[in-house]
């Protein structure tokens, strides 16, 4: 067996084409040893993964919004799903954003100014839509050491400031708003402010408070 696996990994390699390190997913969960991923890390294509008997690895694609549990073979990462050898995947198409798993603060901005725009030029009309999460607690990707605000722009709300550091960070880079106890509404829109970047976002009508995938409630602002 191990000797077919190494034959198997041999030719992904080969068949892998070279391409740059842009996350295409991230991983949700290990299950038993797992070498070379943890929890929370991203992948990117061409990454190869190698599950033991009884190990398994939970990857979210960031493009696709599929995702994928995985138990035993080798799995090679691509752009949008997973390729894989000698274990089993399900996979699953969750609610998710990819404006908002990949939102930086250019994009956010522009996002606001266009909305802005719109709402002046036409109030009939739907402002454009901000990148969307699916859950009232969004995980968010952020630099450890900063102050994280959270402000609501379309009605009023508490503001939510934070400062992110210590045990309230999971895996040194992100922090989740379920963990610290805290939830935004349902249908709002938003303002996050690290230092003097800005970026907008909005919950959806439909998002509860109910555990939902990881990579529906992303936000990476860093």
């Amino acid at each position: 067996m191990r000797t077919l696996i190494s034959a198997i990994v041999g030719a992904i390699c080969l068949a892998a084409p070279a391409v740059a390190e842009t996350p295409a997913a991230i991983v949700e969960d290990v299950q038993g040893k797992v070498d070379g991923i943890e929890f929370m890390d991203y992948v990117a294509p061409g990454k190869i993964i190698k599950l033991g008997p009884k190990a398994g690895v939970t990857l979210s694609y960031l493009k696709s919004c599929l995702r994928e549990t995985i138990t035993e073979g080798v799995v090679l990462v691509g752009a949008e799903q997973s390729t894989v050898q000698l274990g089993n995947v399900q996979r699953v198409k969750v609610p998710c954003d990819a404006n908002a798993t990949q939102l930086s603060e250019r994009e956010a901005n522009q996002s606001a100014a266009t909305t802005f725009r719109t709402m002046r030029a036409d109030t009939n009309r739907a402002p454009a839509k901000l990148p969307t999460i699916y859950g009232t607690a969004p995980l968010i990707q952020a630099k450890s050491g900063s102050t994280l605000v959270i402000e609501r722009t379309d009605g009023k709300e508490p503001e939510i400031s934070v400062p992110l550091k210590g045990n309230i960070m999971v895996a040194g880079k992100f922090f989740d708003l379920s963990k610290a106890g805290k939830s935004l509404t349902p249908g709002g829109s938003y303002l996050a402010k690290l230092g003097n970047k800005r970026y907008t976002f909005q919950v959806d009508a439909a998002a509860t408070a109910s555990p939902t995938p990881i990579i529906g409630r992303l936000l990476r602002l860093e």
